[in-house]
């Protein structure tokens, strides 16, 4: 995400103590990165009465205070935030270790049979590229990547499984997900890595921050 288009965002009432700042009505990497930078830009410019900023795929939550500050001022003071100005804080760059197949990942074989591929093919392919963390979302320290070519197109599984364990490397529709807590899934099951992207007891809880970028490796 080395530079981010400029796209005008539209503010909306979420009840009465939020304000959703939505850049698109769809998954596009522009309107990502631009969600992405927006969101770091207002976590460095403090606006009094903000109690939390949260980034979705391609929109910001912010919820505030309405004793501190009225959803007209909040949107006026968004509004004012420079659009074109640089985002300034540091982007990490992750080499995340996965074990594939096995118990770890029951799904892979079907994946590479869809598309075309032998598992070690497959494998290389999904080491291949690095890929941004779009958002951290949805589960606790649950981490969305993306994106991958169109050669690696699969659609989620018809069945859901009712738990994958912490740890667990998810594929489908462009993108690998990072499961950090057991949760239920419908993506396809590849792998499995030692980080745990969810620590209640650490500040923050989660390593990996959208913006940062991932490059997957198979474990040896």
């Amino acid at each position: 995400m080395d530079s981010v288009t400029e796209i005008v965002p539209t503010l909306m009432p979420l009840g009465d103590t939020g304000v959703l700042i939505r850049f698109a009505d769809r998954l596009d990497l522009d309107a990502n990165a631009a969600t992405i930078a927006f969101a770091r830009r207002l976590e460095s410019r403090p606006i009094p009465g903000v109690i939390e900023i949260v980034p979705n795929l391609v929109s910001v939550l912010v919820r505030y205070d309405p004793r501190r500050i009225g959803y007209e001022a909040l949107c006026g003071e968004l509004r004012l935030l420079d659009r074109g100005a640089q985002d300034n804080a540091s982007l990490a760059a992750h080499a995340i270790a996965i074990t594939y197949g096995g118990e770890d990942g029951p799904d892979i074989e079907a994946v590479a049979n869809e598309l075309g591929l032998t598992v070690p093919a497959f494998i290389d392919a999904h080491c291949a590229h690095r890929l941004s963390v779009l958002a951290v979302g949805f589960a606790p320290g649950f981490v969305y990547c993306g994106m991958h070519g169109d050669d690696l197109l699969v659609p989620r599984r018809e069945t859901v499984r009712r738990s994958v364990p912490p740890g667990s490397i998810l594929f489908a529709a462009r993108q690998t997900a990072i499961a950090a807590t057991a949760i239920p899934t419908g993506w396809a099951v590849i792998g499995r890595t030692h980080l745990i992207n969810f620590d209640p007891a650490a500040s923050p809880p989660t390593q990996l921050r959208a913006g940062d970028t991932i490059t997957f490796e198979a474990a040896r």
